[in-house]
């Protein structure tokens, strides 16, 4: 199989596991969202990034000694910066409402962080065939995922849900998004970011599919602080501690592990794809990435009923988004 081919398929099945992994928290109903994201982060951020690089980069120590410093506070700082964006998403959806945080945040991601690469460190391919493909692949992302935002708010409406304006002004709330949103970008501007941790992990004798894991591990733990720490302060606020000892809620901390899994693992096979997409795979592979999230999430949305009672004009909207990521990752496959 091609490379870029290959590599498209795995941005697929990547944005189908990470657009999947909140469906576990459906079943942890007797815990609070702080106390499942809590776990979560445990697993996701604190256990798995050091578990999977140990056991895939040798000489580790080596690997973070031949590079500069500075790449690595660089790749931490994003990681950090990406984790206090989740933060901000929290608070994005409840000044303006699920759907316009989604179309703010998303949108932003995926144009910051495809954007990034290529104007950084390609800037000479900006209008160059394939340059172009970005771009327009990147614009039909933010058409997409705004149509799928309009068939948000107008399921909230249908159902009569309140988007939270209330409790805060717009303008506070959209500033929220754009924060959280290029915030969320960082994880793609850490990974550009750490070229030489790559070379060196391979270097080191690490695959090349997994020298990625050089660069995941200060990244994704330095996001794990903002995380638990958020969720710790939630937990003291709304006193939800004890909920982690209410009877028949054992597998819950296995549920959020599957949330792990899903999360991480999507998160591993991009940086396997973007490798495997040549010098434009971060360009490309971003918005594809995200692309792939707004359409499993919205397919789960029917599957799962959120949909049920909204009528048909809602769903026929959001189809029609779908329809535009979809077209959103065949122009991006080009530029591959």
């Amino acid at each position: 199989m091609d490379s870029a081919i290959a590599g498209i398929v795995l941005l697929v099945v990547a944005g189908i596991m990470n657009g999947s992994f909140t469906l576990p928290m459906k079943f942890t109903r007797q815990w609070a969202w702080e106390n499942t994201w809590l776990v979560w982060t445990v697993w996701a951020l604190v256990i798995f990034p050091p578990l999977m690089t140990f056991l895939t980069v040798p000489h580790l120590h080596s690997v973070y000694s031949s590079v500069p410093a500075m790449v690595i506070v660089t790749v931490a700082a994003c990681g950090a910066g990406w984790g206090i964006a989740q933060v901000f998403f929290g608070l994005a959806v409840e000044a303006v409402g699920i759907a316009l945080a989604f179309s703010v945040i998303l949108g932003m991601a995926a144009a910051v962080g495809g954007l990034f690469p290529l104007i950084r460190f390609h800037p000479e391919k900006l209008f160059a065939p394939a340059g172009i493909d970005v771009l327009t692949g990147v614009t039909l992302v933010i058409i997409g995922v705004g149509i799928c935002a309009m068939a948000g708010r107008k399921r909230e409406a249908a159902l009569g849900q309140s988007v939270g304006a209330n409790k805060t002004s717009m303008m506070r709330g959209l500033t929220f998004c754009v924060i959280s949103g290029v915030g969320s970008a960082l994880v793609n501007i850490g990974f550009t970011s750490g070229p030489q941790l790559l070379t060196a992990a391979e270097q080191s004798g690490a695959a090349t599919k997994w020298a990625p894991n050089a660069v995941w591990l200060p990244l994704m733990m330095a996001g794990g602080i903002p995380n638990l720490i958020y969720c710790l302060y939630l937990i003291r606020k709304n006193r939800t501690g004890s909920r982690f000892a209410t009877p028949h809620t054992g597998g819950y901390t296995i549920l959020a592990a599957v949330m792990a899994v899903c999360w991480f693992g999507s998160t591993l096979m991009y940086g396997i794809a973007a490798g495997k997409m040549g010098s434009l795979g971060t360009a490309v592979g971003w918005p594809v990435f995200m692309s792939m999230i707004v359409i499993t999430a919205s397919i789960w949305g029917v599957l799962t009923g959120e949909w049920r009672g909204a009528g048909r004009r809602p769903l026929q909207i959001m189809y029609g988004g779908v329809a535009m990521l979809i077209l959103a990752i065949i122009v991006l496959s080009r530029a591959s």
